[in-house]
């Protein structure tokens, strides 16, 4: 019986997602006798077109060209996965949707020269999702190799990844990190943000970013309103929280409303 035939696909982004594929060491000669990649410009120089049976995208989608490419590898992948914050919610590249500068003032701010190409003009940072359906999501900036094995293992199974729908302060209790927030007075995001990074950054006694997107039945509104009220941030701070990775989404977008 022949390898699932994999792919890698990156839109607007730093690679580093890419890059971390390329991390899991310990287990990176076992995956491989269990996969082909096909397609990984990356990693290789050999690279073939699909169909594939899994596609891995990273990036926001920034451009009409970027629309039309990834409509393309949708049709080319039984199972397409957002991995990463970009591919996920539009990660730091949507920072931009939220400029006040419409999309041709960016392009002109960004560029030296003018792009005429309509094809290659800036649009709204999207996650994938926006423009076609996502099977599973890898979150984080960068995603948990942990998940990364996992997903593969599952669907090498014919089954759905079971991934924590919970908030990364569950994993900060497991771990019984002292609270940063209540402790120290960090702006910490890890109740409002989806877990699965085993609380890496509170366990480092770092701040959670909120990179994962948000947790299930989050209350961003009432977070933000914690960071100003006891913790005194500037409504302009607690926005850029709210905006940084996730800002497309509903919940996070009520956090960043509720400063306004």
């Amino acid at each position: 019986m022949a390898n699932p035939k994999v792919a890698f696909f990156k839109f607007s982004s730093c690679a580093g997602c890419l890059l971390n594929v390329l991390n899991i060491e310990p287990v990176l000669l076992t995956v491989l006798s269990v996969i082909d990649i096909e397609y990984f410009v990356m990693a290789k120089r050999d690279n073939h077109h699909g169909p594939y049976t899994i596609g891995f995208v990273e990036g926001a989608v920034t451009t009409p060209k970027e629309v039309l490419e990834l409509k393309k590898i949708r049709e080319e992948c039984a199972i397409l996965v957002a991995m990463g914050a970009c591919a996920c919610t539009g990660g730091v590249p949507s920072i931009k949707n939220f400029s006040g500068m419409n999309q041709d003032q960016l392009t002109k701010t960004v560029y030296a020269e003018n792009i005429y190409d309509p094809f290659l003009a800036s649009i709204p940072a999207k996650g994938i999702d926006f423009y076609v359906k996502v099977d599973a999501y890898l979150r984080g900036c960068s995603y948990d190799l942990g998940e990364f094995v996992e997903l593969i293992k599952r669907a090498l199974k014919g089954e759905d990844p079971l991934f924590r729908p919970h908030s990364v302060c569950n994993e900060c209790k497991l771990k019984e990190n002292v609270c940063l927030l209540v402790s120290k007075g960090q702006p910490c995001m890890g109740s409002v943000s989806a877990a699965g990074c085993g609380a890496l950054c509170p366990s480092l006694n770092r701040q959670c970013e909120g990179c994962r997107g948000p947790a299930n039945d989050c209350n961003a509104a009432s977070l933000a309103k914690t960071f100003m009220e006891d913790l005194g941030l500037s409504k302009d701070d607690v926005v850029r929280k709210f905006r940084k990775y996730a800002g497309n989404t509903p919940e996070f977008s009520k956090g960043a409303e509720a400063a306004l």
